[in-house]
């Protein structure tokens, strides 16, 4: 089954071993918060899996190349995202050219985001990635290119995209099977029962159950939601929660891991 790591607030760091598969760490909030930084360094002690995220969702653009390095440096996770450039495709290879030029020896495998505006350019940039890193991210199509009308919600629409464009890969022969991959976030959680048998698809990562559940919103029986929170865990780290929102979010948790079932 996909590994599986929910993005927590501080509240629930220590809790959250008990719930993911591995741990994912946000580069940008080590300096906000000593906690945050002290909760990978100890998973890393007691043999935890950590990736290291460039926090390009959170700050719209990739963390500083050099100063991001220093931190893959100082932390050594065991795996760690090469900063990518939002939906363009050229300049994530190039910024993927210039890691491996530059900063080669740092501890921990490489990870690659396939970005690009159109299919043929998100397909250009999963062959150049798949030549220069260990394991391959698929995000979410940021640009809405790839098709139109296939579902009047905006969330269930990029959702349906990712699938679209998985499948397509797969019917063409583009995905390499002999890497692992990683789903870059959730919109919808259904969205993980159409990847059943896909054992190249290795992780993925969400504070989607755990955000939800901490506003007082509940998955269905069948492990599904119509809309999406826009709130970013990120922004809401220092947010203290109650017996009600636990129950919630462990319901939550419950019914994602169903979908990968």
């Amino acid at each position: 089954m996909i590994k599986v790591s929910h993005e927590v607030p501080l509240d629930l760091l220590e809790s959250s071993r008990l719930f993911n598969d591995y741990d994912y760490a946000l580069v940008h909030l080590f300096e906000v918060y000593p906690k945050y930084l002290e909760f990978y360094v100890e998973s890393l002690q007691m043999g935890r899996e950590v990736l290291l995220d460039n926090s390009i969702f959170e700050l719209k653009e990739a963390f500083d190349m050099e100063e991001f390095a220093k931190w893959v440096q100082a932390l050594a996770p065991t795996k760690y995202i090469i900063p990518d450039v939002l939906d363009d495709g050229k300049a994530t290879i190039q910024n993927v050219e210039k890691w491996n030029r530059e900063y080669r020896g740092l501890p921990g495998k490489t990870m690659g985001v396939v970005q690009g505006k159109s299919y043929e350019e998100l397909t250009q940039c999963y062959f150049a990635l798949a030549e220069y890193v260990d394991e391959i991210c698929i995000c979410f199509p940021h640009s809405h290119h790839m098709s139109k009308g296939l579902s009047t919600s905006e969330f269930h629409n990029r959702m349906l995209q990712r699938q679209q464009l998985i499948n397509k890969w797969l019917d063409r022969s583009v995905i390499n099977r002999n890497k692992k991959h990683h789903l870059l976030g959730c919109l919808l959680p259904q969205e993980f029962k159409a990847y059943k048998g896909m054992d190249w698809i290795y992780s993925l990562d969400t504070s989607n159950p755990i955000l939800h559940g901490a506003m007082g919103v509940r998955y269905s029986e069948e492990g599904e939601l119509d809309d999406k929170i826009p709130t970013k865990m990120a922004d809401i780290m220092e947010l203290e929660l109650g017996k009600r929102q636990w129950n919630d979010i462990v319901w939550n948790i419950m019914q994602f891991k169903n979908n990968l079932r």
